[in-house]
Formats: C-alpha cells, structure tokens, sequence
C-alpha cells in the first residue's frame, strides 16, 4: 500500500514510462542499423524485439491516464481498476515472453545455431542491453515500490526480461566460444522459468485484487484497533476492505450507546474515518454505519425482524395512551434488541402520568421496549 495519490502516481507513471519508451526505440534503432550494417539477421530481430517493448509502454500509458481519471456516474468509485487490467494484461506479456524464450533456447540446440554471429560485435551489443535494460528495470521498479503502482511494477519486469534474455545470449555466446553449445538452451531455461514466477505473480495479485481480497489479517486488526480507540466506539462489526490499484475501500459498522443523536454517532464515524486515514493513508475511502447495537443477526433474519417506523408507531402510542397526550406530545425512538424503547416528552401543563401507567395501557404492542417520560418546562419570558 502506498501514501501517495492516485495523481501523483499516474504522473509517476507516466514520467516513468516515457524514460523507458526512450532507452526501448534507441536501443531497437541501435540494434537494428547495427544489424543491417554486419549482415546479423539475429541482430535485426532482436532490434525489433525491443522495438516491440514500446507497445506495452503505450499500453502503460494509456492505463495510467484513465486510472487517474475521478469517478462519474458509470463508475462511483473511480477507474483505478483499468490499472489492475493493464497490470493482468502485462503479466500474460510475460508468460508470453518467457515461453518465447524457452522455445527459442530449445529450438536453437535443435538447429546448433548461437542466437547472434560470434563476432566482437555481438558481445558489444548484448553487454549494453543487458547494462542499459537493468538500469531501466530499478528505475522503474524503485519508482512502481514508492508509488505502490503494480502496473509500474510489471512494466519494470518486462524491461528486465530484455537484460535477462539478452544474458541468455551471451552465456550462449560463450558456451559457442568454448565449445559447449548447451549453455544456451541451459541459460535460456532458467531465464524462462525466472520470468514466468514473475508473470504468474503478478497474474494471481491482479486476480485477487479483481475479486476484491481484503487486506491482510495484521493490518485490519491495525485499523480495527484505531478505531476501537475513539471514544464513543463501543464495538465494531462488518469491517470490510478491498484494494484498488495500490489503494484501499472501507466499509465499518460502529456500535454506539443508542441513546445518542444522529449527529453525534455521525460525529463519531466522521473521527474515526480521519484516526483510519492518519494512521492509513492508503485507506482511499471509507463508508461507516452507525449502529445501536450489533445488527448482525437482524440482517441475517431478514425483513421479519424489521419493527415498525415512526409513523406507525405514533399511530399505535398515540391510540393507547390518548388519555394522557396531546398534539404536543413529542416521542423520541430507540431501536435496540429487537424492540422500540420511547422517551415520552410531555408539556408542563399536561396531566401527570407515570411509565408504569404508558407501560400497562400499551402492553398489546409486543415490539414496545422501555418508556421513560420527561416534562419540558417552559421558562418565563422577561416583560
């Protein structure tokens, strides 16, 4: 997870990505003259192999410009998700790759020819491929870890994949040199499989991130820790996250005293949505619910353990205890363990009443809870 913005993380990419898109058409042009110059048909191709590599810069491009784009109508929570695509994309690149290696390893032992002509040339051109390509890879790579961007991370193995292959090359030059041809199919072997640990990480990370895995066990504890912190927090419940492109979304449920107003228990979510965000700042969105109680079972139960809302409920008190009450009569309502508990306002000038005598004469209504009554008394106004 990273701190930085999806912004600053798009520019980082792209600046990144430039940088890269740069060394790939030099060292294709390079190759490629040098080739047509020595007459090397491995040369030409291997110029063009590198030449190719701008396709998926573009396609890193392209991904970090919609990433960055904010969220509209068709999509609420942003498009960082088209980065992940882009990341699954370039993995499957370079389980490509690292077939095409083996394949090509395999078939030159067949055929018992080295991938360039020994000359002094070739040993030149691959020492600077391999020096120029890993120098691109820890550019891109430190730049993909400081982001928290596995899209830049991808895009930096497959820069590395050139320097690899191209030390494939050269320890088949070599073996060709001293008379043990082997070496190249041997070389490029373990290069293919190093490349395809990478690409099937990167593959199974962006699936997972696809199907919305949650963040690892220790660093929910962590958040749920920093929110069991505020006070006014009594226990938590439904805490759900899922990552995005380096980022994280949040749903939490916060138990609160049911007594509490709206407006305090939103209060209360709102601190503990900036304690998450201070300590967390990957955390990119949070949506917190506040309630009364643990409402696990209740949702689990479904619609038969909904009572009644305020209209219905007025029409019911209102009917049993219409003797004590009037329009004025105001009623503040608790939803808690699966009844209504009533705080009953009455004027200072009404009839006295007790909760006991409210209690008897509504004890038909089997979701009615606790009633406590309270007189507002009216001050006198100065003349």
């Amino acid at each position: 997870m990273t701190d930085v913005s999806y912004a600053e993380s798009a520019r980082v990419t792209t600046r990144v990505t430039w940088v890269g898109a740069v060394v790939d058409a030099l060292l294709g042009v390079s190759k490629i003259s040098l080739g047509w110059v020595t007459q090397s048909h491995a040369l030409i191709a291997d110029g063009i192999h590198s030449l190719s590599d701008l396709g998926t810069d573009a396609l890193v491009l392209v991904a970090a410009r919609v990433s960055r784009e904010g969220p509209d109508a068709e999509h609420p929570y942003g498009h960082a998700r088209f980065e992940t695509m882009a990341t699954l994309a370039l993995g499957g690149v370079l389980l490509l790759v690292a077939g095409g290696i083996l394949w090509d390893g395999i078939d030159r032992v067949r055929s018992g020819q080295a991938a360039i002509t020994l000359t002094h040339w070739a040993f030149v051109v691959v020492i600077i491929s391999i020096i120029t390509k890993e120098a691109i890879y820890w550019y891109t790579l430190r730049a993909a870890r400081r982001v928290g961007s596995k899209l830049l991370e991808a895009n930096a193995w497959h820069s590395r994949t050139d320097a690899l292959s191209s030390i494939a090359v050269l320890i088949g030059l070599i073996g060709v040199w001293a008379g043990y041809p082997v070496l190249d199919a041997i070389a490029a072997a373990l290069v293919a499989l190093l490349i395809a640990k990478i690409a099937l990480t990167l593959l199974w990370e962006s699936i997972q991130e696809l199907v919305d895995r949650a963040l690892p066990v220790e660093e929910s504890a962590r958040l749920h820790e920093i929110a069991m912190a505020i006070d006014g927090v009594r226990d938590i419940h439904h805490m759900r996250t899922r990552t995005m492109a380096g980022r994280t979304l949040m749903d939490i449920h916060l138990e609160v005293a049911p007594g509490v107003s709206v407006s305090e228990g939103h209060e209360i979510g709102c601190w503990v949505a900036a304690a998450i965000r201070k300590a967390a700042p990957h955390v990119a969105d949070i949506t917190f619910h506040i309630d009364p109680e643990n409402d696990e079972v209740m949702e689990i139960q479904g619609p038969t353990a909904l009572r009644p809302l305020r209209q219905d409920v007025e029409v019911a008190l209102r009917h049993c205890w219409s003797p004590w009450i009037d329009q004025t009569t105001t009623f503040q309502l608790h939803y808690v363990q699966g009844r209504i508990d009533v705080d009953v306002g009455f004027a200072d000038d009404m009839p006295a009443v007790s909760a006991e005598q409210l209690k008897t004469a509504a004890s038909t209504l089997a979701w009615l809870g606790q009633i406590r009554v309270w007189r507002r008394v009216s001050a006198a106004c100065p003349q």
